[in-house]
């Protein structure tokens, strides 16, 4: 049975072992390999959003939860960070930077449930819930990742901005209004 309190003190306790992204990372592959068990702690999803499990000087994980068909423009994390899929689908679009100052695609990977995976400090991603339901997804960062300051790329001209995270939550409510979940 997967217990929440318990996965925060196993993360946190595995960051401290000689390869702490890769214990976190084993931590949370062992969560995501029994999604009905995660489904049955975490509740079935209702609506799209970001739900913090915990967020401390160490480690924050969060319980995202994608809105059918929505997308995330592409972004940065400054941070180690692990992607856990227990419900649904996330497709990640990776970018590379540009001589000129922008971005372009440089690979793509689709996540299912039961797939860990980890992304690197300097990694650009965008993200899509290619399904016409709710996907659910733990996500694991380095450190305090609410208060870090980080970019986004504009979604038609893929130039770098500041990180908006309130345009992020309007996405997410955008989401759920499309999906009638108010």
């Amino acid at each position: 049975m997967f217990d929440t309190e318990r996965f925060v003190v196993d993360c946190r306790s595995a960051l401290y072992e000689t390869d702490g992204t890769k214990a976190v990372r084993e931590v949370l592959a062992r969560a995501v390999s029994d999604p009905a068990a995660m489904l049955a702690a975490l509740g079935e999803p209702k609506r799209a959003g970001i739900n913090v499990i915990y967020c401390g000087e160490d480690v924050t994980i969060l319980n995202l939860v994608w809105g059918a068909d929505m997308h995330v423009m592409p972004h940065d994390h400054r941070t180690w960070s692990l992607i856990g899929i227990y419900t649904g689908r996330e497709d990640n679009i990776f970018w590379r930077h540009r001589p000129d100052g922008r971005i372009e695609a440089a690979g793509a990977r689709s996540l299912c449930v039961g797939d860990a995976f980890p992304m690197g400090r300097d990694i650009v991603h965008s993200v899509l819930n290619p399904l016409p339901r709710l996907t659910g997804a733990i996500h694991i960062y380095g450190g305090d990742f609410l208060h870090i300051e980080r970019s986004s790329w504009d979604p038609e001209n893929l130039t770098e901005r500041p990180y908006d995270t309130d345009r992020l939550r309007q996405s997410f409510e955008e989401s759920n209004r499309r999906m009638g979940l108010l």
